[in-house]
């Protein structure tokens, strides 16, 4: 599994005010993050099996910027092997950390090999392994476990009841559209309501009151359950712009984030009939894919779009 650890450093209350500052000064400068300019990490997540006898892995990535998100076709610098070099996999990533981003099927008698993801950004080349190892085995509760979203209630009959939204896509999966010049998506996304969500809007001011009067040291990051959808690019290279915008899939950590990750962050009502619609504008012609997540805080659906933009 790919994992994050974070070093905490403590300082003696008896030291002073010059003293602390030198000491602190260090920290931070190790803790630096970048806006632009670093690589991205792939990351295997698990497998698990299919009710035909294949396999599924399962991969994701860490963007190690905050802001950029850098585009790298399918090729040299983002290919798998062995066999096909184009798996499915993203060529756009979105900053941060992006779990269970995208799944490749293998076949059943897959055995012992190995798949191999291959990423060089901004110089700098990552390989995510996976392989059909015991350890690696992924269910809907390591799923919602990995993302954060269980807290306390792993064991909770509610959570392993839990099952994935389902996001269907209206109309055409291949459109056509020109620079500048929005298009509509209509997405239906049905949930059994589960997990329910954790901050209802009963006691919304409350609860931030609570959050934002709680110790920094005892803030933890964990995702806020509550039924979502997001569109983002999936590939291409060109920046689309969705309207109105709509939560981030990635994993914002910022306070004030439009990210279930966010400390004050609220999941948005439900539309009527669970349709949901967006326009979405492109500002250069090229062939997008667009990519629809449907996440309800522990598990997620996916569905894509495919959008050739002329001038």
């Amino acid at each position: 599994m790919y994992r994050y650890y974070h070093e905490h450093h403590s300082l003696c209350a008896v030291l002073g005010t010059l003293a602390l500052l030198l000491l602190i000064t260090p920290v931070t400068a190790s803790a630096q993050s970048y806006r632009s300019g670093q690589h991205v990490e792939p990351a295997f997540e698990g497998w698990r099996p299919n009710p035909d006898g294949t396999f599924s892995f399962m991969f994701g990535y860490m963007n190690e910027n905050w802001e950029e998100e850098p585009s790298v076709p399918v090729g040299q610098d983002n290919f798998f092997s062995p066999g096909d070099a184009d798996r499915g996999q993203p060529t756009h990533f979105l900053p941060r950390r992006n779990r269970f981003n995208f799944e490749v099927t293998v076949p059943a008698d897959w055995g012992d090999r190995e798949l191999v993801w291959t990423l060089n950004v901004n110089g700098v080349e990552r390989k995510a392994y996976a392989t059909l190892r015991q350890d690696y085995l992924v269910d809907n509760m390591v799923i919602a476990s990995e993302t954060g979203s269980l807290g306390a209630g792993t064991s909770s009959p509610e959570s392993r009841a839990n099952v994935p939204p389902v996001v269907m896509v209206q109309g055409d999966l291949v459109r056509t559209a020109r620079v500048g010049e929005p298009i509509k998506l209509l997405t239906s996304v049905w949930d059994d309501g589960l997990p329910k969500r954790r901050r209802d809007s009963s006691n919304t001011a409350e609860e931030l009151k609570r959050r934002m009067e709680r110790p920094p040291s005892r803030v933890t990051v964990g995702k806020v359950n509550g039924l979502f959808l997001s569109w983002n690019v999936y590939r291409g290279e060109g920046k689309a712009t969705f309207n109105p915008p709509l939560p981030k899939p990635w994993e914002d950590t910022r306070t004030s984030a439009n990210s279930p990750w966010g400390a004050l962050w609220l999941p948005p009502e439900v539309p009527e009939e669970g349709l949901y619609e967006v326009e979405v504008t492109f500002d250069k012609p090229g062939s997008y894919v667009l990519w629809a997540r449907a996440d309800d805080g522990g598990l997620y659906h996916d569905g894509y779009v495919t959008v050739h933009v002329s001038e």
